[in-house]
C-alpha cells in the first residue's frame, strides 16, 4: 500500500515538474521575444525619417471633418524594403504606442509568429491582410497584430478606450505607403467576443455594405462625433483583447495624396 502511494507521489511530483518546466520555457521566451522586438522597434524608428507631407496638387479631400487638415504621414521606404521586401506601409496612432511598418505575406499566419527581419519571434509583427489592397484601398482595409501586454505591436490599441485617449480628442489614423498617403478619422472602436463578421474586405453591392457599416458602428463603445456612409472606404484594425474577445478599430478614409 506505501509503495503505490510512493508511485503516486512521483507521478504527481514528475508531472508539477513537467508543467514547472514548460511555464519556465514559455517566460523566458516570452522575455527574450520581447527584448528582441524592443531592439528592432528601436532600430526601425532610428532608421526611418517620419515625415510631415506638404499640401499638394494630389492631395485630395474626400470626407471633411474636423481632422481634414491635419498633416498626411510620409515615409521613405527605401531602407525598409531592403530589410524585408514584404514592407507595404507605416501605420501610427497618436495617444498609443503603434508607430511601425507593416508588412503582407502570401498568408495570414507567418507573421503571427515571425519579426519584421522575418526571425521566428512569437510576438509576431504588423501584417495586412493577405486579401487586402492597400494601394489603392479596398471598401475595408484590414491590418492584424497581436495585442502584447508589453504595449508593443497593438497592445496599446486599447488605449482608444480609455478617459486619457478620450480627452485628446486626436480620432484619427496616419498611413503612408509605397504610393499613398493616408488620412482615416475613427468612427468605431471596441471589443467583441471573437468574431470574424468584422473582417469582410469587399462587398457585392452597396445595401451589403450599408448594413456592414451600421453593423460596425452600432458596437462602438465611444460616440464618436461622425458619420459613415457607402462613400467611405474603411481601415480596420484587429488584435486580441483577451483569450476569447478581439479588439478592434474602424478609422474612413477623409484625405489622400499619391506620392508618385
Amino acid at each position: 500500500m506505501e509503495k503505490g502511494k510512493l508511485i503516486i507521489a512521483k507521478i504527481i511530483l514528475i508531472l508539477f515538474s513537467i508543467v514547472f518546466l514548460f511555464s519556465l520555457y514559455h517566460v523566458v521566451v516570452w522575455i527574450l521575444n520581447n527584448r528582441s522586438t524592443g531592439k528592432l522597434i528601436d532600430e526601425l524608428q532610428d532608421m526611418v525619417v517620419l515625415e510631415d507631407a506638404k499640401v499638394s496638387t494630389t492631395t485630395e479631400i474626400l470626407d471633411r471633418s474636423r481632422y481634414h487638415d491635419v498633416s498626411l504621414l510620409s515615409v521613405d521606404f527605401t531602407d525598409l524594403l531592403s530589410q524585408n521586401n514584404e514592407v507595404v506601409g507605416w501605420i501610427q496612432i497618436p495617444g498609443t504606442n503603434i508607430n511601425y511598418p507593416f508588412v503582407q505575406h502570401s498568408d495570414n499566419s507567418y507573421y503571427l509568429n515571425h519579426s519584421f527581419d522575418r526571425s521566428y519571434n512569437w510576438a509576431g509583427w504588423l501584417f495586412l491582410d493577405y486579401r487586402s489592397s492597400i494601394d489603392p484601398l479596398d471598401m475595408n482595409t484590414i491590418i492584424y497584430a497581436h495585442g502584447r501586454v508589453d504595449g508593443t505591436m497593438f497592445g496599446s490599441l486599447k488605449n482608444v478606450l480609455t478617459s486619457e485617449w478620450k480627452k485628446q480628442e486626436q480620432y484619427y489614423i496616419r498611413v503612408s505607403t509605397l504610393s499613398y498617403n493616408y488620412l482615416f478619422e475613427i468612427f468605431s472602436a471596441y471589443y467583441i467576443p471573437t468574431t470574424t463578421d468584422y473582417l469582410n474586405t469587399n462587398f457585392s453591392n452597396k445595401q451589403e455594405y450599408e448594413e456592414f457599416l451600421k453593423k460596425i458602428q452600432s458596437r462602438s463603445m465611444i460616440r464618436f462625433d461622425t458619420s459613415v456612409t457607402t462613400a467611405n472606404k474603411i481601415i480596420t484594425l484587429s488584435t486580441c483583447y483577451n483569450n476569447y474577445e478581439k479588439m478592434v478599430v474602424h478609422g474612413k478614409l477623409i484625405k489622400q495624396e499619391k506620392r508618385y
